[in-house]
């Protein structure tokens, strides 16, 4: 992996957030080349052990913070790529929180909205854990891809960017979702101890129950405006009808 990383004019590591093999490795390939690598995180690193409750917490791109036990592994790995510029390596972090819409490569979809859709058509509800009170940023898949392509142009080594476009209460998406599939808006809440049995407690913990709101202050200031419609707007009137909604009779 070091020799293909020396190989590549730049580097987007998307893959996995977590392996810190790989990312040692893409870095001592590229140390002293001054070559970029952009590293995907994801704003689980500031998420809080939700219930379903909504918190005020908001965090900009160098608002200090300790993450909670599970996510300090990923913290520092991002540290890692930032401090890499004092190797020779561009080394950027882009951190994105929920991401919607539809990719074009070869997973074209993400991971948070899909999964809410699928509980929702179980359930012939919009689905949401605790009273659906909890927040979190997000970003339109195309939009996301205009930051790396803009970091990729303008960034300076060490640069740490959230990657946000606005944000939504999960019962709000638990509502856009039931509209969408044509459920009236009609929304259930699920038990949190229902959820940690069939998905763990990290995934309901520090997502589907949990905040995380940030601001992309760096990456406005770089230029990158944000063009997309809503994630409420996308559920309920975009690419998603496309595969879960019924025909209207």
């Amino acid at each position: 992996m070091s020799q293909c990383a020396r190989e590549a004019d730049v580097i987007v590591n998307a893959a996995d957030m977590t392996h810190r093999g790989a990312v040692e490795a893409l870095v001592e390939g590229l140390r002293g080349t001054n070559k970029t690598l952009v590293h995907t995180s994801g704003s689980s690193i500031v998420s809080d052990f939700g219930e379903g409750e909504f918190s005020e917490r908001i965090f900009e791109d160098d608002t200090p913070f300790t993450p909670e036990p599970l996510k300090a592994a990923s913290v520092a790995i991002n540290h890692f790529v930032q401090d890499s510029a004092r190797q020779g390596v561009r080394g950027i972090v882009i951190c994105p929180p929920m991401i919607y819409g539809r990719g074009t490569g070869l997973k074209r979809d993400s991971i948070q909205v899909p999964a809410l859709i699928q509980l929702s058509l179980a359930q012939k509800a919009g689905v949401h854990l605790g009273r659906g009170l909890n927040t979190w940023s997000n970003v339109h898949i195309d939009d996301l891809v205009e930051l790396y392509s803009l970091v990729i142009a303008r960034a300076r080594p060490g640069d740490f960017f959230f990657a946000e476009a606005g944000e939504a209460r999960f019962l709000d998406i638990a509502t856009s979702i039931s509209r969408m599939l044509g459920y009236g808006g009609r929304t259930i809440s699920w038990p949190l101890s229902e959820a940690i049995a069939a998905f763990g407690e990290e995934a309901v913990r520090y997502s589907g129950a949990s905040n995380s709101r940030v601001r992309a202050t760096r990456a406005r200031r770089l230029g990158w405006t944000p063009k997309h419609m809503s994630l409420l707007q996308e559920i309920e009137q975009g690419s998603y009808r496309e595969d879960f909604a019924s025909p209207i009779p």
